[in-house]
């Protein structure tokens, strides 16, 4: 079962009648009871629901109706919503909550006969960069234990590199997919705004919020990516475009891409050891004909500031919906209307998301919305246009996906400003609802670092091709971490 690491592996066997669904399914529950205790990568795992999706598997390739998905284990990210399985967004607000449908992305990979191995772990309300404001307990990077997997999809990512599913289904605000999978070393795609529905998607803010697949390989992204876009009418911020296939130009030549390296991002910010990194993945590139050319992102330096005004300011309306009335926790301790909503909403959310909401809530607030809310969406199309210009020079950017490597536990989960500043490098491509992925570019003093790539609108496919030949020609999406004494 060890040679079983991407989708065309498990692919190629199930349909040669090599292995079964359940027994892959079973191999990966093992590795699940024998690891999650170590990293806490999973907030839920049903081993009877997962068997019984496998069981489907194996009949529908049995009947002949076999899908790139069927039979394909993964984890999904705490906060989309399924039937069979709570979801809790890693709060005390949604413990135990059971949703009474699928969300779109969900379903569609259940319609292809994929394999649910359970929920992930992740920040609170996708609120974080480390995976500790989890009410479940910090999930733990399997590269080393001592340090943090990276958020909001920190879970997602560990299960992963942890080998306890193929892949994991994350969610990107600001950075949730590829922080996480610089941080875990591995492959992590964010999606342009729209390629994906996000009905069924608890929502933190909407206008920047994009669901994407998170796996070793560029290749499996492109497969998950192919099956889980497209139009959907419950959700009207969908893309109507005409889905490609992710797949088809994976193995085309990239002689004569022209790719562009954003000064801004190369800064004192940037950790030498990691740029190092950088250099050589650059060199590689060379090697496979691609152009560099020096380009100016003006206005990197207001992003952080403008997405910490919007992205509060989006979760405070989003988040009004829970309130101790209708679903949620709901406190024991009141005596009038006002006190269940004030000790419900205290009790059920914790210190980030509180901080958050206030945030929102204040920028917009009466007398306040022009100067904040509004400047910061002046300051959006700003950013936008950064980007347009760069596309009218190169076909991509390339740059870090994170100023270093993974800190440890309990370093920054005190000092909000550093913890925000840790998405530098990967806010603008949300601001922008520009596609964006991490790969796996190298390591330093053991722990990961990924390299990031970004791309015009709906130019996924260029992306997954500069990621996918620079994994034939280097081997850190195939390296594993031996810290949770992994003997198998």
């Amino acid at each position: 079962m060890e040679h079983l690491k991407t989708i065309p592996a498990i692919q190629q066997a199930l349909l040669a009648k090599q292995v079964s669904s359940v027994e892959i399914a079973k191999f990966y529950l093992d590795r699940i009871d024998r690891f999650n205790k170590k990293i806490n990568a999973f907030t839920h795992v049903d081993h009877e629901k997962t068997l019984a999706y496998a069981k489907h598997a194996d009949w529908m390739i049995q009947q002949g109706h076999a899908k790139p998905l069927t039979g394909i284990p993964v984890g999904m990210k705490d906060l989309f919503v399924t039937k069979d399985m709570p979801t809790t967004c890693g709060s005390r607000m949604l413990k135990g909550y059971m949703s009474p449908f699928n969300a779109t992305l969900v379903q569609r990979f259940m319609d292809d006969g994929g394999v649910v191995m359970g929920k992930n772990n992740m920040d609170e309300f996708a609120m974080g960069s480390s995976n500790e404001t989890s009410y479940y307990g910090h999930c733990a990077n399997p590269w080393n234990t001592e340090h943090v997997p990276g958020g909001s999809s920190g879970g997602s990512a560990a299960c992963v590199a942890a080998d306890l599913a193929i892949a994991s289904i994350g969610t990107d605000t600001g950075g949730s997919i590829r922080q996480p999978a610089s941080f875990c070393g591995i492959t992590g795609i964010k999606p342009t705004y729209g390629r994906i529905s996000r009905y069924g998607m608890v929502a933190f803010a909407s206008s920047l919020d994009q669901a994407g697949p998170m796996a070793r390989t560029a290749e499996d992204c492109a497969i998950i990516l192919n099956r889980l876009s497209g139009f959907d009418r419950n959700d009207l911020t969908t893309s109507r475009m005409q889905v490609p296939d992710f797949t088809k130009t994976l193995n085309d030549s990239i002689d004569g891409l022209v790719v562009g390296l954003p000064e801004e991002y190369f800064s004192d910010q940037l950790d030498s050891a990691c740029a190092k990194l950088i250099d050589d993945a650059i060199e590689e590139l060379k090697k496979l004909g691609v152009r560099f050319k020096s380009i100016h992102l003006e206005n990197l330096k207001y992003a952080v500031a403008t997405y910490y005004i919007i992205a509060p300011c989006e979760a405070s309306s989003n988040l009004s919906r829970f309130d101790g009335v209708r679903y949620g926790h709901r406190s024991k301790q009141a005596d009038t209307l006002q006190d269940l909503y004030i000790n419900s909403r205290s009790e059920g959310f914790g210190d980030e998301v509180k901080r958050r909401i206030l945030i929102g809530t204040f920028a917009l607030s009466s007398g306040y919305y022009d100067d904040y809310y509004q400047k910061a969406q002046k300051i959006r199309q700003v950013v936008r246009n950064d980007y347009l210009k760069a596309f009218r020079e190169v076909d991509l950017i390339l740059c870090p996906s994170t100023p270093g490597t993974a800190f440890k536990i309990g370093e920054c989960i005190d000092d909000p400003i550093a913890m925000y500043l840790a998405d530098i490098f990967t806010i603008t491509a949300n601001l922008a609802g520009l596609p964006a992925m991490s790969m796996p570019g190298g390591f330093v003093n053991g722990l990961p670092f990924g390299i990031q790539l970004v791309a015009d609108r709906f130019c996924e496919s260029q992306m997954l091709q500069v990621a996918h030949q620079f994994q034939k020609v280097t081997d850190w999406h195939q390296r594993h971490p031996v810290s949770l004494g992994d003997k198998s």
